[in-house]
């Protein structure tokens, strides 16, 4: 028996364009984030996969909306555990805000950010219960940058030394007898 999970990138929004820490701050997708959004959709055909779970920030959700409609699925089920890294007192700021606020080793200090190990967990702990919970099926997700990243560095270390994941991208996990493969890595080509 195979599981294949399906992550996604939610699309593009406007603090994205901004360069600001978006974490778990509730942030609509922009206009173009919604026409990436349905370019993604386009993708998908009916029956194609049989479960579309979503995190349960605004942005994620809204990308996995128009993506129902392609598969013709009931329902999106949302997940807090696939949400994106907290970042703490980083929110909402830009680098450069960050600079002038912190200094430029700002990223030493504890500004109450979720740390990298906890995300990867947050990240393999789902995988590993979309395994148990739909074995054999065809699981999409979507999700977010920086949580599909550290999942994938942490879950396959050898192939993923680093990751960049980029807006409404696509990336195919199969579980087999044990073992995660990677199919399918940051795909844009609906964009």
């Amino acid at each position: 028996m195979a599981t294949t999970i399906g992550l996604i990138r939610h699309g593009v929004t406007e603090w994205n364009r901004q360069g600001r820490a978006q974490g778990v701050s509730d942030i609509p997708l922009n206009d173009d984030g919604m026409k990436q959004a349905e370019a993604l959709a386009m993708r998908f055909t009916y029956g194609e996969w049989d479960v579309l779970y979503s995190s349960d920030l605004i942005r994620a959700r809204q990308t996995a909306e128009f993506v129902q409609q392609s598969l013709g699925v009931a329902t999106v089920i949302t997940d807090e555990r696939v949400r994106e890294i907290d970042c703490g007192l980083m929110e909402g700021t830009t680098e450069e805000d960050r600079i002038a606020r912190w200094g430029a080793h700002y990223h030493e200090l504890d500004l109450g950010m979720e740390t990298r190990q906890s995300v990867a967990k947050r990240g393999i702990s789902f995988l590993e219960h979309m395994v148990n919970q739909h074995p054999d099926q065809r699981v999409l997700l979507v999700s977010h940058g920086a949580l599909i990243g550290m999942t994938l560095q942490h879950l396959l270390p050898r192939l993923f030394s680093k990751t960049y994941i980029d807006n409404t991208a696509l990336t195919i996990l199969t579980y087999t007898n044990n073992e995660w493969e990677c199919q399918l890595y940051n795909c844009t080509k609906h964009l």
